[in-house]
């Protein structure tokens, strides 16, 4: 650039190379996508006679991944209906990073990984919640 020293081209390519860096340490991560996940006891375990110490293990282990979750921020909210057994279900709202890890979050669930609970993932978002 004629007329500017050699030192002001140096300061003005540094200043240009450093803008961009600030413009991609200012942008905050991308949010997290939220889920929620209906949970439906399945035909053999509605009735508690069908429960044994084997159905409620998985269902205490159920339980324990989603406090855990809950804890460290990933699920918003969890709880169930409190009708019987064929009629009641849960939902759990939740966070992640895709369709994916949603998917496999749910899958992983060890109340639907023992077959107790049969579970449909829906893409979802939180408008209003009590504070």
């Amino acid at each position: 650039m004629p007329g500017m020293s050699r030192r002001s081209m140096l300061a003005a390519l540094a200043t240009s190379a450093v803008l961009p860096m600030q413009d991609l340490a200012a942008q905050k991560p991308p949010a997290r996508r939220q889920y929620l996940y209906v949970l439906r006891i399945t035909p053999p375990f509605q009735t508690e006679a069908a429960w044994t110490e084997t159905e409620n293990a998985a269902v205490s282990k159920h339980f324990d991944r989603l406090a855990k979750a809950t804890t460290a921020g990933q699920v918003i909210l969890a709880g169930r209906t409190g009708e019987p057994l064929d009629r009641t279900f849960g939902l759990v709202i939740f966070e992640a990073d895709s369709d994916a890890d949603a998917k496999a979050f749910m899958e992983a669930d060890p109340a639907v990984v023992a077959g107790l609970m049969t579970a449909t993932l829906h893409p979802y978002a939180v408008a209003l919640i009590r504070k």
